[in-house]
């Protein structure tokens, strides 16, 4: 791999994190709708895995926070905030009590029910107005 930033893919995947598939499922019709290509994963580690191979690809990550695994949905985001900084991450959870008092200032949070425009709106957001990277 080069270190050379003009080398590097544009971000044009959504990458959804969800262990219930009618819910995945709805967030990757919504997300079809994008330009961005949808790739969906049932767990943190799987998310993790496609990070580590794609994650320059990657423009927005739409996960939930109760995830089956060992890592949990806030735990993923910690971990894409630092190692994929150009990441947009947007968590969802139905569970109001559910530990997002400490979540990393670059995590938008949705709680479930989620609106499809509230989704577009971050997957527009993704693209358009990428984070930056950490300098």
């Amino acid at each position: 791999m080069s270190t050379m930033t003009a080398m590097q893919p544009e971000p044009h995947l959504a990458l959804i994190v969800e262990d219930d598939p009618d819910v995945r499922a709805l967030a990757a019709v919504l997300l079809e709708e994008t330009p961005l290509n949808v790739v969906e994963v049932e767990s943190a580690e799987a998310a993790l895995d496609c990070l580590q191979e794609r994650g320059g690809e990657v423009a927005m990550m739409f996960a939930d926070v109760r995830l089956p695994g060992e890592t949990d949905g806030v735990q993923l985001a910690r971990a894409a905030c630092t190692l994929w900084p150009t990441v947009r991450v947007v968590l969802t959870s139905g569970d109001p009590g559910a530990g997002l008092a400490d979540l990393p200032e670059c995590v938008t949070f949705m709680p479930k029910p989620w609106r499809g425009l509230d989704v577009l709106v971050q997957a527009d957001k993704a693209i358009r107005d990428p984070q930056p990277p950490v300098t």
